[in-house]
């Protein structure tokens, strides 16, 4: 360490400028990287969603009818008339109405009034339409200029464009609450005007280099592009506090701050490698997810980490040598209180705490794995557009979730029977297949390609259901699995379903194993380093314990409340909490470990509160902040959903690691010290 301190201390001007250049390529190359707001995409390639995707797009023209439009107080020719100006717009890949369920040219009073309803009804015409991935904003857009302000459009597409449009300006709003905040919680923990800005700069250099690097993955996902660079900076601020304050002590005992600075390094460099280490490799387990959302945001935060870590120890050193003198300019008092006392008096705690924390830890464990869970964006507040127009779509129609099967073109009576099956399921409203819409015993061949393309392929013959169920739920994954079910009894492996409702089913059968994996993966790697750390098998132990149980006691309060939770939310939660703040205990543990060599054990522990309180308060309340912002900010369910767990889970870690840990370390005192090499614990004679 001494070597590299030396060489960023001697090259100081050139490791500026090599970083500035980075930082303006970075700014440069991050609006080259496209963002992708399909969940589908992230499921694996053996899911049958994504195989049954990829036939569409080769065999098919028309995607899956998967948004909703409603046109009020029109006549029949006037729907009709709407129909064709939707399929006119660019982008509108198909339109399903009720002329092609029935023919309108009998009258409406023979048709079956269910069939009738579900498309019209007291003059309200509601269109199934396909939308192209990827232009979802502009052709909403479009059709928002047709429909005007009584039309309302619901579903996929719909949710796709309102997040697009909301991701740059929620981002925009949330970094400027959330920098304000941050220089606050600083300039109280330090003793510079200035010194915030420096930490800030430092870690935020990291972040553009992080953003910027995404050029060379070409495409991140709406959750790492919302999360991922507030998350950074949160995580990782601490670094560059211990650096600083480091450098400060040192300049109080050497004239020279270059000398400083080299000891700074060298004295703050376990610490932050530390700290580092448990967050990289807590972040490492999220890319061992199957549901690529939390590898893509686990790459990007484990390269975040990385680049935070560097900029730290090489960037920082070289601007506050560069600017030092302003931090001398800039001194303002002490406003940190003295916490002094605070030790006794969570000491009086011990026994309560312990008690309380045991009683609800395997509660809190059973509550957070039987919690309910969405595995969509779930749905948007009333008060936006897009909430506004799903409600009154349902209130004039229900709810409608088409599910589009694929089956083998070729054997017309077989896939007579299928569609005769599944007219016959519970809460199938429809069914549009060649055999029911044009008739089995009409060979395709000898009809237009316009009317035959639309169910036949050269090897796939398309089937679409609607039913009158949400798109997800137990209701709604009980209908795609039976829909699944009656596929296969005739097609086997071959039938393949799409849909909104299937891919969330696929995704919940894909995220429940992520569980599992993800959560071991991430305990065992914070274990091992922790075991590295401090030599010993009984403090990893009592660190986990204090803040998984924070984590349980987080992911249960949903279940105590009765509310569902997002779950791509709660499964890179359980993994970022214990990565994130575990540091608290690290930070504490070190400390009390250094004393305990020197007092006994409740002294060292009354000396460890009194000293550390306070840098641990800051770090949470910075933690805390980045999340409650992001749930306060964002009106996407999945990033709002992380944003509360992280506030949330950030306060209950530093309660935990203020309150119950203390009483742990004493406790197991004895065991600690039989369990740790060359311990070397002060002993009273």
């Amino acid at each position: 360490m001494n070597s590299i301190a030396s060489k960023v201390i001697k090259h100081k001007k050139a490791v500026l400028l090599i970083f500035v250049i980075a930082t303006v390529l970075s700014i440069v190359a991050q609006f080259f990287v496209s963002v992708n707001y399909n969940m589908v995409d992230y499921l694996p390639e053996d899911a049958q969603s994504t195989r049954a995707m990829d036939i569409m797009e080769e065999e098919f023209t028309g995607d899956v009818p998967d948004t909703r439009v409603m046109v009020k107080d029109v006549t029949i020719q006037e729907a009709l008339a709407y129909k064709q100006k939707l399929e006119q717009i660019d982008g509108v890949s198909e339109v399903l109405w009720l002329d092609d369920m029935v023919d309108l040219k009998t009258p409406l009073e023979m048709a079956d009034s269910e069939m009738v309803e579900n498309y019209y009804k007291d003059e309200q015409a509601l269109f199934s339409i396909s939308v192209r991935t990827g232009d979802e904003v502009k052709i909403t857009d479009e059709i928002y200029e047709l429909i005007g302000e009584e039309g309302a459009i619901a579903g996929e597409a719909m949710n796709t464009a309102s997040s697009q449009k909301m991701a740059g300006q929620e981002s925009l709003y949330a970094a400027m609450l959330l920098v304000p905040l941050i220089i606050f919680i600083l300039v109280i923990s330090t003793t510079s005007w200035i010194e915030p800005l420096f930490f800030l700069t430092a870690i935020g250099v990291s972040v553009l280099i992080n953003l910027g690097t995404n050029i060379f993955i070409g495409e991140v996902s709406f959750v790492t592009q919302s999360v991922a660079p507030i998350l950074q900076l949160a995580v990782s601020l601490d670094y560059a506090v211990f650096l600083l304050h480091s450098f400060s002590d040192y300049r109080k005992t050497t004239n020279s701050p270059e000398e400083a600075m080299q000891l700074a390094m060298k004295k703050s460099f376990p610490a932050i490698t530390a700290s580092a280490a448990t967050t990289f490799f807590g972040f490492i387990a999220l890319t061992f997810m199957q549901f690529e959302i939390g590898a893509d945001l686990g790459v990007n935060l484990v390269k975040g980490i990385v680049l935070s870590f560097i900029s730290v120890m090489v960037f920082l050193p070289a601007l506050t040598l560069y600017f030092y003198k302003w931090m001398d300019k800039t001194k303002h008092k002490n406003f940190v209180p003295s916490f002094e006392g605070i030790g006794s008096i969570v000491m009086k705690l011990k026994v309560p705490a312990l008690i309380v924390v045991f009683a609800i830890l395997v509660p809190g464990f059973l509550a957070q794995s039987n919690t309910s869970f969405i595995y969509g964006t779930g749905t948007q507040p009333e008060t936006t557009r897009v909430g506004h127009d799903v409600k009154i779509i349902n209130e004039a129609f229900g709810e409608t979730t088409p599910i589009v099967l694929i089956v083998p073109k070729g054997d017309p009576a077989k896939e007579a029977e299928l569609v005769g099956e599944l007219e016959q399921l519970d809460y199938v409203t429809g069914v549009m297949a060649y055999v029911n819409q044009v008739g089995a015993e009409i060979p395709p061949e000898y009809l237009d390609e316009s009317i035959t393309s639309e169910f036949y392929s050269d090897n796939y013959s398309r089937i679409i259901i609607n039913t009158n169920q949400g798109t997800e739920g137990e209701l709604p994954f009980a209908i795609v699995k039976k829909v699944e079910d009656a596929a296969a009894s005739y097609y086997g492996d071959e039938a393949l379903a799409l849909g909104e409702s299937v891919t969330l089913y696929d995704i919940k059968n894909t995220v429940t194993k992520d569980n599992v994996v993800v959560n071991v993966l991430t305990v065992v790697t914070i274990a091992i380093v922790l075991l590295l750390s401090f030599k010993s098998i009984s403090i990893p132990i009592v660190l986990l314990i204090t803040i998984q149980a924070a984590v349980w006691i987080n992911l249960s309060i949903p279940y105590f409340t009765n509310t569902s939770l997002v779950f791509v939310g709660y499964l890179i939660i359980s993994t970022v909490q214990l990565a994130a703040t575990v540091d608290y205990g690290i930070l504490f543990t070190e400390a009390f470990y250094h004393y305990r060599k020197e007092m006994p054990a409740r002294k060292a522990i009354v000396k460890t509160l009194d000293e550390k309180t306070f840098s641990i308060s800051i770090s949470a309340a910075i933690l805390s902040g980045v999340g409650f912002i992001l749930w306060i900010t964002s009106s996407n369910p999945i990033v709002a959903s992380i944003g509360l767990l992280l506030g949330r889970g950030a306060l209950l870690a530093f309660i935990m690691v203020l309150i119950v840990l203390p009483a742990m370390l004493l406790v197991f005192d004895k065991l600690i010290k039989k369990t740790t090499i060359k311990s070397t614990f002060y002993e009273e004679k």
